[in-house]
Order: structure tokens, then C-alpha cells, then sequence
């Protein structure tokens, strides 16, 4: 008996104390490639392990057990099986299948076509919705600020108009899309990012680098491609809604309608309204434009016969926005009593696609837009009307290994100002009316690892004549996680002065065009790696690019020879614009992830023999984001922030006492979210933690706009007097960062699915 009952025990003890393996091997769906790096973690006891290179797993010191198993890869949706038992040693395999919850997000941008973003040949970075929450702002121009490369750049300190620069160049070189297609250019770069309600953005595409191939002759540096929701996916009401203490409000309302089986639409309404004049830094100017601004977007979605797809979306946008003189109201719009600039804008977009009837995938695409803006400069009136019309057609083909990509772009540029830009010697007034029909091709070769990318595009500027822009891209594909790609590719762009560079209107300087200008012309390469590091549950992104960018021909402003001047020339020399960038993503087992991005940069300009750095190019930027997340409260907590390096500044004259250069500067804010099971979400937080406001004196005679007490020789310049002992004139370009101080910020957003 009592060896029986020694027995026994011995066989609990040995039960209780017994410990088994789980292993197997993890393969990928229709792939000859194991899942190397894989991760299987298992909940209950936070132990896991990664797949070696031929996708085998092992875990080992399990105890008798029912288990939770989550199976993750770095480009494939999460596997999670429950209650798998384990009580001896267990066989599992698992297979990771593409799905639309995948880690490596689809994209279009870099090639016209949905590819998965590691097997895009083009780098192409994604900044979705849920990354603009993290910091809420009324305009998706304020949500690149945090963004590595890209930087949002205020133009004046009057009127607060910006364009997007990326790596370094300036706006115009950036080309900015809808669904595609391209909106927003020419008249519209300085005002036209604003008013695209966030609610309606799906995600957002940003392409590093020429894309002039494909998109065209602004796509000179980059370009940022906007992608609005798809209608049939879209929550069945959005309403997002918040105001920070300055008293500026903005709401944003989406609704979704399904009139039909087969027809969808969406509904989207953006109101952003500031009415309340602050002046912190005492020099008499608002420290930020007062604005009034509504944007109604509508979009429809139809499902055709043989899973075709056809869209089409409309916009409305109206904005009444003024800075200037604190003292200033309407009756003084447009006199030199009291300075102000008045900005208003209508604009008015329609856009689609349609897949046509045929057998082959052939897509005509088309857009027409129609912006028309009444502003004054103080006194100085600048009326414009822009109409642009826009249509093409592609043809995707597959012959073997071959991806094929036809093209037949026309674009039509109506545009008239009262300026002299339309002004010839006759004295009358001339619109300007261009027709840009072109043809580009893209083929795409695969061969294992390796992926080419050939492009050309032919395009016959009616005033410019021929444009031709070659592309080459190379990709070289290690694994699933690891990749390199080299992109070369010619960037040429017409400039249109006054519809591009607000310095030209606003201030009391001069502008002066010594020549017809021609076009500008550059060649640009981008070499970028791709790594990512999976450990246990958890996986480190990295991303570095190194690129280059050589114009034979650059058009910028010049401040220094005049102080009196702005002054225009085609590039005697060549310009370049070089750097390197690097982006990590942290993905931890608990729920913290942290991006953070650096770019270092070197621009300059060489012309009759002298280099010199261009104005309000910054040496270095960086980025982060930290988010954290309670999930059994329902409570995130998000920290973002950008830091700056120098920028050269445009100063009027030796003896002007404003810093030739800026200082090193950080915008930082920090967010505090409460989510609700019923699809209500609370935000608030602080933004500008630091209270950064660049210097109270960066309007240059504020005191006296319309330089009405500044004495000039007979030459020009500007004599010191005792009211001007620094001889100045106003100037309102001095400008690289906000005015608006450190703030509080409250929200409320719900999402009925």
C-alpha cells in the first residue's frame, strides 16, 4: 500500500512539474522564401521566439497548459489561435497569407499601381489617419510637420500662406495629389493645402525624389499624394471637433450613403474658423491670420460588371483669411492707411477614374479644377483666376516577366492675373493659356531578387517645347524584411512666379526679372535601404537614404544683392541639394511604439564662382513619436516633435540687427486620449511645450508698412536717418517659424461604423 501511494504521488509530482515543446515551421503562402524572422509568442506566459532561416521554430519549458498563439510577420497580417492544448511536446505549423490588415502597407504613388511597399521599386513612405491624431490640426499642411524630410514652411509673417518643402526644396518642387491626381499646382500651392478634411483622408503617400516620369514636370523633388477613403470602407459617420486657447475652432464631418448595391458615397464637411487677433510679440501685426474657411468634399464609388471600378469625387473650398495692422478692418482693404493682406479664395474640383469596357485594364483618368482669388498686399491688389483641365489614360499590361505601363497624359492651363506675368507690351491684358500633351511608358522586369524599373515620358509644352524626363530604378530584395533600391531620374519644371512665391507680391521690395526665365532642370538620384529586425514579439525598423540632387538651371529669389529688391535670374553656375536621412520604428511587445527620423542636409548654390546657401534651408531636422497605451482603460497617451537645424535668414542689409541665422528650435506636444466602447473618443493636451515664437522683431518696420518715412537716394538704397538708423524698409519674409506659443488643446471625435 504504501509503495502504491508512492507511486501515486510521484506521477502528480512528475504532472505538475512537467514541461513540453512547441515547435514546427512557419512558411509563406504561395512563396518559395521561408518566413525567416518570423515571431510566435505565446500570451499567457509572455515567452516566444523567431523563425530561423528556413522557417523553423522551437519553444521549449511549457508547462500543461491551454494557450493563446499569435504568429506575427513582418509583412503579413497577424495569425492569433486560441486555446491550443498543449500537455506533451507539440507540432505546429503555421502559414502567414497577404491580407488587407497587412504590417507592409499597399501603395500606389511610387508606380501607379498597388504594389505592397517592399516590393515597390520607389521608396515611398505612409503617414496615415491615425498618425495625424496624434497630434490633431485643422489642415493636413500642419500634420506633415512631423514627418522625416518633409517640412511645412510659413512664407510670410502677415498673411501665414506655406508650401511643403521635402529634403530641402522648396515648395513649388513639390507636387501635391488627390487620389492621384494632380490638384494642387500653380495658383493653389500657396492656399490650396488647406480645407481637405482629415476625416476623409485614408492615408498619405510621400514620394522622396524625382517622379517626373509618371506625374509630370512639378514632381521635381518629390510628391505628396493624398489619398481620400474609400466610400464602400468608410465609417458610417465621422465627426471630429476641437479648439485650442486661442480660440480657434475646427470641426470635421464625414457621412457615408449606400444609395444602391453597387454605389457607395461619402460626404465630408471641413470648418476651421479664427476670429480672435493676438499680438504676444507687441509689433502691432496679428501673430496669426484670422481665417474663415469652409471645404465640402463629396465622393461616389461604383462597383461595374467583371469587378471593375469607377470613381469620381468633387470639392468646394472658400476661404476669407486676413493678417496684418491689429487695428485693421475691411473699410481700410486695399488703401496704404493701415496695412493688412486680404486673401479671398474659391475653388471648385472635380475628379474620377474609369476603368473601361474592354478586356485589357485600360483606366482614363481625369480632373478639372477651378481656382479664383481676390487679394490685396496692402495696396497692392493681386487678382487671379486659374483653371486647370486634366485627363489620361493607362494601359497596365503583363507579357512574362514584363509590367507594363502606357500613358497618355493632357493637361490644359488656363491662367490670368493683373499682374505683369500676363501683361505683354501692348498693354493689354493676355491670359495664359498652355496645352501639355505627353506620353510616358514604365516597364517593370522581375528576375528573382532582383526588379528594374524603366520609365520615359515625352511631353510638348506649348510655350516651352520638347520635355524629356528618363527614370531608372533598381531593387534588390534580400528577404522578406530586408531591401535596397536605387532610384536616377531627370526633373524639369516650368516656373510661374507670382502664382508660386509669395515674396513676390507681399513687402515693399522690388521684383525684378533680369531675363525670361527658363525652364529649371535637374538631375536626381536616391539610394535607400530597408531593414527590418524581428525580435521575440517585437520587430525595429530601418530606413536610410542617402540622395543627390544637381539643377543645371534654378530659379531663386535673391535678397542680399538689394535690399530694396527681389530679384530673378536663370542659374549662371549649377545648384545642388544633398543629404542623408534615416527613420526607426520601434514595435515592442507592450504597447509603446516610438518613430523617430533625422535628415541631414547640404544645399547650395554656385554661381560666377561664389557658393552660398540658399534662404530658409534648414541644415537638419529631426522627428519623433512615442505612443502609449493603457488598452484596459481605454487610454493612449501620444508625445511628438520635430527639432530644426539653422537656416539662413533673409536679412535687408549689413546693418540690419535681426540674426542672419536662425537658432536650432523644437515644436513638441503632448496628447492624452480616453476611447470609449460606444465609438466616442476625448482628447486634450498641450501643444508648443516648449513655447517657441521666433524673434518679436522679425517684421522689419512694423511701424511703418508702407515705408512712407523711409528716405532713398538717388540710387535706390536707403539712407539712415533717426527714425531708421538701421536702414530698413518693411519686409515681412523674415519668417521660419510659428508665432503661436505654448497652448492647450481640447477634443471630441466619434466614429459610428
Amino acid at each position: 500500500m504504501k509503495l502504491l501511494i508512492l507511486f501515486f504521488f510521484s506521477i502528480l509530482c512528475f504532472d505538475a512539474v512537467a514541461q513540453f515543446t512547441l515547435s514546427g515551421k512557419i512558411t509563406l503562402e504561395g512563396q518559395t522564401e521561408s518566413a525567416f524572422g518570423a515571431a510566435i509568442y505565446i500570451n499567457e506566459l509572455k515567452i516566444g521566439t523567431t523563425a530561423d532561416t528556413i522557417g523553423n521554430y522551437r519553444i521549449t519549458g511549457i508547462p500543461k497548459g491551454s494557450y493563446t498563439l499569435k504568429v506575427s510577420y513582418i509583412s503579413m497580417p497577424t495569425v492569433t489561435e486560441k486555446n491550443v492544448r498543449i500537455e506533451q511536446n507539440v507540432t505546429k505549423d503555421f502559414v502567414m497569407k497577404s491580407g488587407a490588415n497587412s504590417l507592409d502597407e499597399v501603395v500606389v504613388t511610387g508606380t501607379m499601381k498597388e504594389v505592397s511597399k517592399l516590393d515597390s521599386p520607389v521608396p515611398v513612405d505612409i503617414i496615415t489617419a491615425k498618425f495625424i491624431y496624434k497630434n490633431p490640426v485643422p489642415s493636413i499642411f500642419e500634420g506633415l510637420s512631423y514627418v522625416n524630410g518633409v517640412r511645412p514652411q510659413l512664407n510670410c509673417n502677415v498673411c501665414n500662406t506655406g508650401d511643403i518643402h521635402i529634403n530641402g526644396l522648396e515648395g513649388p518642387y513639390t507636387m501635391v495629389l488627390i487620389d492621384g491626381m494632380p490638384m494642387v499646382s500653380g495658383l493653389s500651392t500657396v492656399y490650396g493645402l488647406s480645407g481637405i478634411p482629415n476625416s476623409l483622408i485614408e492615408r498619405v503617400e510621400i514620394v522622396k525624389g524625382p517622379a517626373s516620369t509618371l506625374y509630370g514636370s512639378e514632381a521635381v523633388g518629390g510628391l505628396i499624394n493624398i489619398i481620400t477613403k474609400n466610400p464602400s470602407k468608410a465609417p458610417i459617420f465621422s465627426a471630429d471637433a476641437f479648439s485650442t486657447a486661442w480660440r480657434d475652432y475646427n470641426i470635421d464631418l464625414g457621412v457615408k450613403f449606400t444609395p444602391g448595391e453597387r454605389t457607395s458615397s461619402l460626404l465630408g464637411v471641413n470648418y476651421f474658423n479664427y476670429q480672435n487677433p493676438i499680438d504676444n510679440n507687441h509689433d502691432g501685426f496679428t501673430d496669426m491670420t484670422l481665417q474663415n474657411r469652409i471645404s465640402i468634399f463629396n465622393k461616389w464609388s461604383f462597383n461595374l460588371k467583371n469587378n471593375r471600378i469607377a470613381n469620381v469625387a468633387a470639392r468646394y473650398y472658400y476661404e476669407d483669411r486676413w493678417g496684418g495692422d491689429m487695428r485693421w478692418n475691411r473699410s481700410y482693404r486695399g488703401g496704404d492707411q493701415i496695412y493688412g493682406e486680404s486673401i479671398y479664395t474659391k475653388r471648385f474640383e472635380v475628379l474620377g477614374n474609369y476603368q473601361l469596357p474592354v478586356s485589357e485594364k485600360i483606366t482614363l483618368q481625369y480632373s478639372f479644377s477651378s481656382h479664383d482669388q481676390n487679394s490685396v498686399y496692402g495696396h497692392v491688389p493681386f487678382i487671379a483666376d486659374q483653371k486647370i483641365a486634366f485627363a489620361q489614360l493607362l494601359w497596365d499590361k503583363e507579357i512574362g516577366k514584363h509590367n507594363l505601363l502606357f500613358g497618355s497624359p493632357f493637361r490644359y492651363t488656363f491662367y490670368n492675373d493683373n499682374t505683369t506675368a500676363t501683361r505683354y507690351l501692348d498693354g493689354q491684358d493676355h491670359p495664359d493659356k498652355i496645352y501639355l500633351p505627353g506620353i510616358f511608358v514604365q516597364d517593370e522586369i522581375k528576375a528573382g531578387a532582383h526588379s528594374v524599373l524603366l520609365g520615359a515620358r515625352y511631353d510638348y509644352n506649348s510655350r516651352h517645347g520638347s520635355i524629356f524626363t528618363p527614370r531608372v530604378a533598381y531593387k534588390y530584395k534580400f528577404n522578406q524584411t530586408d531591401v535596397v533600391r536605387l532610384n536616377i531620374g531627370r526633373g524639369f519644371r516650368i516656373v510661374n512666379l507670382f502664382t508660386e512665391d509669395h515674396a513676390a507680391l507681399t513687402g515693399s521690395r522690388q521684383v525684378i526679372l533680369k531675363e525670361a526665365l527658363n525652364p529649371e532642370q535637374s538631375w536626381n538620384a536616391n539610394l535607400n535601404f530597408v531593414k527590418k529586425i524581428v525580435t521575440g514579439n517585437s520587430f525595429i525598423g530601418f530606413d536610410a537614404s542617402v540622395f543627390y540632387t544637381y539643377f543645371t538651371n534654378r530659379i531663386l529669389p535673391d535678397y542680399d544683392t538689394n535690399p530694396n529688391q527681389i530679384i530673378y535670374d536663370n542659374l549662371d553656375g549649377y545648384a545642388v541639394s544633398k543629404g542623408i536621412s534615416l527613420n526607426l520604428d520601434f514595435n515592442f511587445p507592450f504597447p509603446l511604439k516610438i518613430l523617430a527620423g533625422g535628415t541631414y542636409m547640404e544645399n547650395f548654390q554656385k554661381e560666377n564662382g561664389v557658393r552660398f546657401r540658399p534662404v530658409l534651408t534648414e541644415k537638419f531636422t529631426g522627428v519623433w513619436s512615442l505612443s502609449y497605451e493603457i488598452q484596459k482603460a481605454g487610454i493612449s497617451f501620444d508625445y511628438t516633435g520635430n527639432i530644426y537645424g539653422p537656416m539662413r535668414l533673409p536679412i535687408l542689409s549689413e546693418d540690419d540687427p535681426r540674426a542672419r541665422t536662425s537658432p536650432v528650435w523644437s515644436l513638441q506636444n503632448i496628447q492624452i486620449t480616453k476611447k470609449f466602447e460606444n465609438g466616442l473618443e476625448i482628447y486634450g493636451g498641450v501643444k508648443n511645450l516648449l513655447n517657441f515664437t521666433p524673434p518679436a522683431n522679425s517684421i522689419a518696420r512694423a511701424n511703418d508698412p508702407f515705408d512712407k518715412n523711409v528716405k532713398f537716394d538717388d540710387q535706390g538704397q536707403v539712407i539712415a536717418t533717426p527714425d531708421n538708423p538701421y536702414r530698413l524698409t518693411f519686409d515681412p519674409s523674415y519668417v521660419f517659424a510659428p508665432n503661436q506659443g505654448i497652448r492647450g488643446f481640447l477634443g471630441m471625435r466619434y466614429t459610428l461604423r
